[in-house]
């Protein structure tokens, strides 16, 4: 079962290589940072204060997920998700990947296990892209000082964590809706559907029960912002929650799908 799914996962991760998927990744793990490394670098004497300051990485990685967080991410997931889930529809390759001496559920965990490792790289590219654009214009630029203060390992950890966590519902939902409709679209527009819908709700008090709305809550609550309508909530077990009933529902439904072709 263990070397089964290895080899689900490999050929998977082999496909997704090939495909938009990858570009998606890399581009937008580096796109916002490549942004303020830019405005770093033109704005030189705005940069010499910034640097100085003794929350410099603080205020730039929330400034970066400021704009990756509201919409960028969740809809980077959304087209991610399903462009992988749907490879076999698109080629039309199903019943082959079926033929393979592997079962429906390896099958099924190997597809999801390559998303999460690519959502795990995205991660990754972002902060060392926020350490760039930080970093790097002194390093480039005598003229530009170095950030004084130390790099906050723990800080970029918890933030990306909690951020990753915020995630998985998207995942979790996509995957579920990309198995079972054939035209890439579907998903598509009922994830754009669900983002949009959980942004109109943010101040709502029940809001937190949208799964597509833990991103933009963690942005706000990264700032500091006062989210009233999350008094005494916490977002990572609905988060986790939503996703493990979501995956739980995905797997009921492909393996008792008829037509998985």
């Amino acid at each position: 079962m263990t070397l089964s799914f290895i080899h689900s996962f490999q050929s998977e991760w082999l496909k997704s290589r090939r495909s938009l998927t990858s570009w998606l990744v890399i581009i937008g793990g580096f796109f916002i940072p490549l942004i303020f490394f830019i405005g770093r670098i033109v704005y030189r004497e705005k940069t010499a204060a910034e640097s100085a300051s003794p929350e410099f990485w603080q205020n730039l990685a929330g400034q970066c997920w400021q704009l990756m967080a509201l919409f960028l991410l969740p809809m980077g997931i959304i087209l991610a998700t399903s462009l992988i889930t749907q490879i076999e529809f698109r080629n039309n390759t199903w019943k082959q990947v079926h033929t393979t001496p592997q079962s429906y559920s390896v099958i099924f965990w190997g597809k999801l296990a390559v998303i999460m490792a690519m959502l795990v790289q995205f991660f990754i590219l972002f902060n060392i892209g926020i350490f760039l654009a930080g970093a790097l214009p002194a390093l480039l630029f005598p003229a530009i000082d170095y950030p004084q203060q130390p790099f906050p390992f723990r800080f970029f950890w918890d933030t990306g964590l909690r951020f990753f966590i915020a995630s998985l519902p998207i995942v979790a939902m996509q995957y579920l809706i990309s198995l079972q409709f054939r035209n890439f679209f579907v998903p598509l527009g009922a994830g754009i559907g669900l983002l949009l819908a959980s942004l109109t709700v943010l101040e709502w008090e029940y809001g937190y029960l949208l799964p597509y709305s833990y991103s933009p809550y963690n942005f706000f609550i990264l700032r500091g912002a006062d989210m009233k309508a999350l008094a005494g909530t916490d977002l990572e077990w609905y988060a986790l929650g939503y996703s493990v009933l979501f995956i739980a529902v995905s797997f009921v439904l492909y393996i008792a799908k008829k037509d998985k072709g």
